[in-house]
């Protein structure tokens, strides 16, 4: 057994002690004009920071719907496992990126309020939390670095760092700054141009005005007992990273953002007009650099946002009896859709709207997005000693979309197949435009509608609430989605309670046929049994085609192509007697063209041909299976030893263990006995 010294031993060696140096470098400010010179970019704005930052992660171009998205692979949180990815919301994040770049351009919206704007469980807060923790592991990167500083007091020895960690080239006077950029910009090693904005915070100019007078204003001296450091971002350590959360009005208090007066010190330095007897903690000082994060930004007191405004705006903030503080940050809110429609509602908010950009964050209306959001917490990895039967995430999810989407205007449509289309599936009659203009037409989309986080807590509950059971199946999940609903406090209107419960029994629709046709798949999954049926149907569509005669195998004889054959295949995708020839043409010519490629016909390429197959297939065997006899309690051997071939079929290609392979036979049996089987559906 190792000691605790070995334990320490171990943890010393994992750790990279030059790493550590290299992020704590510190040196006089001529070594960092040094730095400056060799990478220019550290000298950069805290929009220019969050823009490079999203950038450096890299991008790829997607197609959805045939609609061209940049994906940008930041928002997919490489870095943390994808703990905090972002599914399906690529506009919403082209949008935020897009602002990003035009603030780090100097174009205008570096001084507004980025307002991210959505119904509850958006993804809000997580687009935001992606923001803070990206900037804090980018500041630790050579790509990523920045610099503050700190003057070097009167006992030679320590030094007193800038309580708003800014930029030391804020320390060159005004009337130096043109002429010393112009010099610096033509030293660099890259054509990133560096500005200087801002001045020197209030404690830092007090610093600086006493040091000026004593080395009666020799600039050189003064800058020669300044110590200018690395900065890491830091929520925890509340460097560059700030979070503010409205409290009740009555605790409300400016000092929360700007800081507040020391009283402890005032004795020690006789005034409280002494940047020394205050401490510039307040979110906004402490954000400097960074991003600062207003959680439900529209519940701020109306005192608070004279601050807010002076902070985007003109990039400023006003600390109790000091002047006017620069700053320079990322200023990103978030409110839900009820608090929104008080500030358009509200004259009094107008300089705050005017100074805002709105950003929508619906939620997610692609089936496909919103099954990634489930399988991210309920996977094998998470959820251990039970199984998650299939299709269980994708009916919750398929649910929880339909929620959202907004009825189609065009009658022949539902909503059902609306949310197929939207997930990339094609419908007969339905083009890719269709599909955009179903998506213009329907603007609130996304915008209402069940979250995420709703289903979540019901899948949580059926995972605890069926302790004994060994998986957890659709059904379980349904049953809690419809129970809850009676005490959805975000429901308050009993007419969306009736819509909502109507999707459920659609969805279960949907899911009795979604088992009915694996499990048809599973029976007919015989390759021999279909790869003959295909070269018997073949043969006859061949001499039908070219009114010939085909050769019974079996007498030898030559008969007339077996209509009854063709036509109980056909039948089973929907081939109208009237399209038969057409159909039986269009088989032809395809292995016509096969053939001049080189290439042998297989039915596995021809999707509805291998589904009329299977079907033909499933309606021969389904009597010799007696799938019905599973609801019976007596199975004969021969039954037993074909329905755990199809067991088995359903457990390799399908994703089923035993037991939910179990139940979804008993279930699909169940139906049969009913005989609820759509002819030719499926």
């Amino acid at each position: 057994m190792s000691s605790g010294n070995d334990l320490v031993a171990m943890i010393a060696r994992r750790q990279n002690l030059a790493d550590y140096r290299k992020i704590h470098w510190q040196g006089g400010f001529a070594d960092y004009l040094d730095i400056i010179r060799r990478n220019p970019k550290v000298t950069r704005t805290a929009y220019q920071r969050v823009y490079d930052m999203i950038m450096s992660y890299g991008t790829e171009e997607i197609s959805v719907n045939k609609e061209k998205r940049v994906r940008f692979k930041f928002f997919d949180d490489p870095d943390n496992n994808g703990q905090d990815a972002i599914f399906g919301l690529d506009r919403t994040l082209l949008n935020l990126v897009n602002i990003f770049k035009s603030a780090a351009n100097r174009y205008g919206t570096e001084r507004r309020v980025l307002l991210l704007h959505g119904p509850v469980g958006s993804s809000k807060s997580t687009i935001t939390r992606l923001l803070k923790k990206g900037l804090e592991r980018y500041s630790r990167t050579d790509d990523g670095a920045l610099y503050s500083f700190g003057w070097l007091e009167d006992d030679g020895e320590t030094y007193a760092y800038c309580p708003m960690h800014e930029e030391p080239l804020h320390l060159i006077p005004h009337e130096f700054r043109e002429e010393f950029l112009a010099v610096l910009n033509t030293q660099t090693a890259t054509d990133f141009t560096i500005t200087i904005e801002g001045d020197l915070c209030p404690f830092c100019r007090q610093m600086f005005n006493e040091r000026m007078e004593r080395h009666e204003g020799d600039l050189s001296k003064v800058l020669g007992e300044i110590r200018v450091r690395r900065q890491m971002l830091s929520e925890q350590d509340r460097v560059g990273i700030g979070t503010f959360q409205p409290k009740d009005e009555k605790n409300q208090d400016a000092t929360e953002l700007t800081g507040d007066i020391n009283y402890r010190k005032i004795a020690e330095y006789g005034s409280e007009s002494d940047p020394r007897a205050f401490n510039f903690d307040g979110e906004f000082n402490i954000a400097n650099r960074g991003v600062i994060e207003f959680i439900e930004v529209l519940k701020l007191d109306v005192a608070f946002l004279y601050d807010l405004l002076g902070a985007s705006q003109e990039h400023k903030i006003k600390p109790k009896k000091f002047a006017q503080t620069d700053i320079d940050e990322v200023i990103i809110g978030h409110t839900n859709e009820p608090e929104y429609k008080k500030l358009q509602s509200n004259e009094f908010m107008e300089a705050l709207r005017d100074r805002t950009v709105k950003i929508d964050v619906p939620y997610v209306t692609r089936l496909i997005d919103e099954i990634r959001i489930y399988e991210k917490d309920y996977n094998s990895r998470k959820v251990r000693g039970k199984a998650i039967a299939p299709h269980t995430l994708e009916i919750a999810a398929m649910w929880a979309v339909l929620t959202r989407l907004e009825e189609p205007k065009n009658a022949g449509l539902t909503l059902m197949q609306k949310l197929k289309l939207y997930n990339g599936k094609t419908l007969p009659g339905f083009t890719e435009d269709n599909i955009k203009e179903l998506r213009e037409e329907a603007e609130r989309e996304g915008m209402h509608g069940i979250s995420p986080r709703y289903v979540q807590d019901k899948i949580s509950n059926a995972l605890v609430a069926h302790a004994g059971e060994r998986s957890v199946n659709p059904f379980m999940v349904l049953n809690e989605l419809e129970s809850g609903l009676k005490h959805h406090s975000l429901i308050n209107n009993e007419e969306v309670r009736k819509h909502y419960k109507h999707l459920i029994s659609v969805v279960k629709e949907e899911y009795d046929d979604i088992v009915k046709n694996e499990v048809q798949r599973a029976i007919a999954a015989d390759e021999d049994a279909l790869t003959r049926l295909c070269g018997n149907y073949i043969d006859n569509v061949k001499a039908f085609t070219q009114r010939e005669k085909v050769k019974n195998k079996f007498t030898g004889q030559t008969e007339e192509p077996d209509e009854r054959l063709m036509r109980s295949i056909e039948e089973k995708i929907d081939i109208p007697d009237s399209r038969k020839e057409d159909f039986r043409r269009e088989i032809m010519n395809y292995i016509g063209a096969l053939s001049l490629d080189g290439k042998k016909f297989d039915y596995k390429t021809n999707e509805r041909l291998q589904k009329a197959l299977e079907l033909k297939l499933f309606q021969d065997q389904k009597d010799t299976i007696k799938l019905t006899s599973l609801v019976s309690s007596v199975v004969d051997k021969d039954t037993q030893e074909k329905i755990d071939i199809v067991k088995s079929r359903l457990i390799r290609n399908y994703g089923y263990d035993e037991d939910s392979a179990t139940d979804v036979l008993n279930y699909v049996a169940s139906i049969f006995a009913r005989g609820d089987v759509k002819r030719g559906s499926h």
